[in-house]
């Protein structure tokens, strides 16, 4: 039998409270420096994009009567939506520019930061379209485009 408390016979050290401490400390710093600094903060861009996956989803339904078309653009404005109508597609794109200037307090330091993105789908249409019967609207990031289905005259035969 051994007398040592039941404890402290694996030899087990206890953990003290400031190990841990020091430990979240030395991660912390780690995680606030470069170049893990400048990962996390392109993670941060990654996520902040409204179309991460480099493309926005886009929904066709098919009535009697037309083909509605939606797509969700989020954030975006009206001007910078473009559409396409072509003999048997819709394209649309999105085409988001920023820029960025700064000067330091005398305007000795000038830099400047263009940075363009652009976006587009293409969706196919089972019929010829007649683009002057396309109808588009867009309201709180939602476009729709609506494109009648146009009926060829029914002929009857006859005996």
């Amino acid at each position: 039998m051994s007398s040592m408390p039941p404890s402290d016979q694996n030899n087990q050290k206890k953990v003290k409270p400031e190990q841990f401490r020091d430990f979240f400390r030395t991660m912390n710093d780690f995680i606030h420096e470069k170049p893990v600094k400048g990962v996390l903060q392109s993670i941060d861009e990654f996520f902040n994009n409204p179309f991460p996956s480099g493309a926005f989803p886009v929904e066709v339904r098919e009535t009697e009567d037309e083909y509605i078309i939606t797509a969700e653009l989020p954030g975006v404005k009206k001007e910078q939506i473009r559409l396409n109508v072509l003999p048997n597609h819709v394209s649309i794109s999105v085409e988001n520019k920023e820029m960025e200037t700064k000067e330091d307090l005398n305007n000795h330091f000038f830099q400047k930061r263009v940075s363009q993105q652009r976006l587009s789908r293409t969706i196919p249409i089972p019929m010829t379209i007649n683009e002057k019967l396309v109808k588009a609207s867009y309201r709180d990031g939602l476009l729709t485009i609506r494109i009648p289905q146009v009926r060829g005259k029914t002929i009857t035969i006859e005996d």
